[in-house]
């Protein structure tokens, strides 16, 4: 009986000078077995073939463009989030003002489409299930744009694994698992985001290989060139959406890895070298992409010149720059003795008082001033009037009437002849913030607390007070609370009305206000009646790009309300639940985003096997023993290492976001999935690998190369993957693309797992025995 064969201990390597050691990168140059490339398997040979690579690629990309464009006309509605990226192509075609959370690149893509086929703009996306085709609507035009990049895709995905190192076979497995995936198809032939998205990342993932590859080509045309390229798509990534912003995440902890590879004193490089690498990869990566990135919101602002539905997210200053905008037409500047109404700026309620008073003791016992109330009332009314009052002296007439920032003041409320008024009162649904009140005008005993500082938001000294386009504060003089309110109503004795309170922070927020009319006024200008066509006024660039950042972040963030179809991160690898993106009742239609369940649960196992080889690789090492050649090592930590990092920074970090999320948040790290799949598989099979995969360089020192050889296993197994993947895939169709209608029994038969929520479900009847 033959011994076992004993565990390969490692072996003592001679140390070399240090003279080009960055040139022996342990996933290129290492001590392996010559072998002779003919010496494989005739389909091997075959396989590896330029013309056999070209010619598979070739069949899956028109697979890909078949697939993506079958009945893309279908349906002729609105679906799911076309409601919105449909609306803001229109848009751009009006040329009116939006706002959204994401950048504008793939918008502005979707927008160029829309006018390429004729569309005019004047259908808006107002509802799923909207008709295209009764309101004349080229959609097939603009459903195409997404379905080109998300067939694009597949190529790209191909490209990357053969790149990267692997062999024909494995390179396909890796694409036809995204190009039979009904998610990836589904969200392909409508109007979304996420095609753009993932074509760019994968172009980024493409780039920065190749660029890798060069490395011993440092700093020649050909080096710039990719790596300019994967900064120029890496823009184009975060432009297209904003979890884009993970591939730039990315690309940043492999540079930071490469730039720590060469800093290491062993390799023998000098600290200008490595400034020079760091500068190189600071222009590429970062200054060019944050240009191009800059300038899809510099077309932006370009094109939308004219008032539309976002004006109302930005600041006055914003919206005065757009053509016809209430504010840019109706503002006029405002003076001592003019009577106005004041709005709140979020809540939308007028200042308002009537002679009612505040009960003498509240529900919880505190006692009040019984003074007169003041609230906040949802309605145009007489007693939303309140005169500008005077604290200094004026002249007779001219511009030092006008009323400016930080000028102190008292406001009149008309109806009742009484002055604005706070005190160290409790209010009455909070004790910790001052009851506001008002006083008669002609008692001067409590002169000092009607006084108030007007603080006009983002102005500067001496800037005149304007109706609508100011915003401002109304801090108290002597105890330094702004005027707010909030959305809880008063009970009946305040007509339900709601609470005006001193907020002890001055500079908060949410204390925000403006003059929303000017019922009568000295201006020499008069009230504005007809509106005349006035100037936009124009502020800097960086200005409107610097606001804009900031109010998509924090809208982002803001999107934490509920969703039928709202899902967790630890759901979306296992496809525990879709998305209803539409449904048709009379012929019982629907599409449900949701993946192949074959394809994603492959990805889910290789994830888990790659860890599992991983982990007792460090072991195994730890105790002097070799399980896995070294070359096949050196692939598995890098490339495959590589594509684990692109799957976990594209998914972990929603694991700390409180905003709504949905399964297609996944869809960039199912990506990277099907890539470290075939690089698993690929070990599986054969633990032989093609290399030296990058360039040789001048002073390379060339070590035995080796090539992958998976035999008839690799075709076979793949082979057989693929026909199960396909038949799974032909299964959901019905599900992927809204036709044929299903009973109520078939639907049943494709929920798969009992968490999908499909609609026209047969209701299971249990048997009674």
């Amino acid at each position: 009986m033959a011994s076992p064969p004993k565990p390969r201990q490692r072996r003592q390597v001679a140390s070399t000078s240090t003279a080009g050691n960055y040139d022996q990168d342990d996933d290129d140059h290492v001590h392996a077995i010559y072998q002779n490339p003919n010496s494989r398997s005739a389909f091997e040979r075959v396989l590896d073939t330029p013309q056999a690579s070209a010619a598979i690629v070739g069949v899956l990309t028109a697979i890909a463009f078949a697939l993506r464009f079958y009945k893309i006309n279908q349906p002729d509605q609105v679906v799911f989030d076309e409601v919105h990226f449909g609306k803001f192509a229109s848009f751009y075609i009006t040329r009116e003002y939006y706002f959204d959370v994401h950048p504008p690149f793939a918008k502005l893509l979707f927008g160029l489409a829309g006018w390429f086929v004729g569309f005019d703009g004047h259908f808006k996306f107002e509802e799923i299930g909207n008709n295209y085709t009764d309101n004349h609507v080229p959609y097939v035009g603009m459903r195409a744009l997404p379905a080109i990049l998300g067939s694009l895709t597949i190529p790209v995905v191909y490209a990357i694994m053969k790149e990267t190192g692997y062999s024909t076979i494995i390179a396909a497995f890796s694409a036809c698992i995204i190009l039979f995936d009904n998610a990836h198809i589904a969200q392909s032939r409508l109007i979304l985001l996420d095609a753009t998205l993932i074509f760019f990342m994968s172009l980024t993932i493409y780039s920065y290989v190749r660029f890798r590859k060069l490395r011993y080509w440092e700093f020649t045309v050909e080096w710039w060139s990719w790596l300019i390229a994967t900064g120029f798509f890496m823009a184009c990534t975060w432009g297209a959406k904003v979890n884009g912003i993970l591939t730039v995440a990315t690309i940043g902890i492999a540079v930071l890895v490469d730039l720590w590879d060469i800093l290491d004193h062993k390799k023998g490089f000098t600290m200008e070298h490595f400034w020079k690498h760091f500068m190189a990869r600071a222009v590429g990566l970062i200054a060019i992409p944050f240009i191009i990135y800059l300038s899809f919101f510099y077309v932006h602002f370009a094109v939308l010149t004219h008032s539309g539905t976002g004006d109302s997210f930005m600041s006055p200053a914003f919206q005065e720059t757009l053509i016809g905008n209430e504010l840019l037409m109706n503002s006029q500047e405002l003076r001592y003795y003019d009577v106005v109404t004041m709005k709140h700026k979020d809540t939308k309620v007028y200042l308002h008082s009537h002679p009612d008073h505040y009960p003498l003791q509240y529900d919880d016992g505190r006692i009040s001033s019984q003074g007169q109330q003041v609230t906040g009332y949802g309605h145009d009314d007489v007693n939303n009037h309140w005169q500008i009052i005077p604290t200094k002296a004026l002249p007779e007439a001219g511009r030092g009437r006008v009323v400016r920032h930080e000028d102190v003041i008292q406001l009149l409320h008309v109806n009742t002849q009484t002055l604005l008024l706070t005190h160290d009162v409790a209010s009455p649904l909070m004790p910790t913030n001052q009851e506001f009140t008002t006083w008669p005008k002609d008692d001067h005993s409590r002169h000092n607390d009607t006084l108030f500082y007007l603080n006009i938001i983002d102005a500067d000294s001496e800037d005149p007070w304007k109706s609508k386009s100011s915003h401002f504060r109304l801090v108290h003089g002597t105890t330094r609370v702004s005027m707010w309110t909030h959305s809880k109503q008063l009970p009946e004795w305040a007509f339900k009305q709601q609470e005006i309170n001193g907020n002890k922070n001055p500079t908060e927020k949410s204390a925000t206000w403006f003059v929303d009319q000017v019922i009568s006024t000295e201006s020499p200008e008069g009230l504005s009646g007809e509106q005349v066509p006035k100037e936009p006024k124009k502020i800097s660039f960086f200005k409107k790009f610097a606001e804009l950042q900031l109010l998509m972040l924090q809208h982002n963030a803001g999107l934490t309300s509920s969703h039928p179809y709202a899902s967790g991160p630890i759901n979306w690898p296992f496809l525990i639940s879709g998305i209803s993106f539409w449904t048709e009742n009379d012929d019982q239609k629907q599409i449900y985003l949701i993946g192949n369940i074959v394809g994603w649960w492959t990805c889910v196992i290789a994830l888990s096997i790659y860890v599992g080889i991983m982990g007792a690789d460090l072991l195994a090492r730890r105790r002097g023993i070799e399980p896995i050649p070294e070359a096949a090592r050196g692939r598995l930590w890098n490339s495959a290492g590589f594509f684990l990092l692109i799957w976990a920074v594209h998914y972990l970090p929603f694991f700390l976001m409180s905003r709504q999320l949905f399964i297609h948040h996944y869809l960039p790290s199912h990506l990277a999935s099907a890539l470290l799949a075939g690089s698993v598989l690929s070990f599986v099979l054969s633990d032989t690998v093609n290399y030296p995969i990058s360039i040789v360089g001048r002073r390379t020192k060339m070590r035995k190369s080796e090539f992958a050889d998976l035999g008839m296993k690799g075709p076979v197994v793949v082979g057989m993957f693929t026909f199960i993947l396909f038949l799974m895939f032909l299964y959901m169709t019905p599900l992927t693309y809204g036709t044929p209608g299903l009973d109520g029994e078939t639907i049943n038969a494709k929920r798969l797992l009992s968490s999908w929520t499909l609609h026209f479900a047969a209701k299971e009847i249990a048997e009674i025995s």
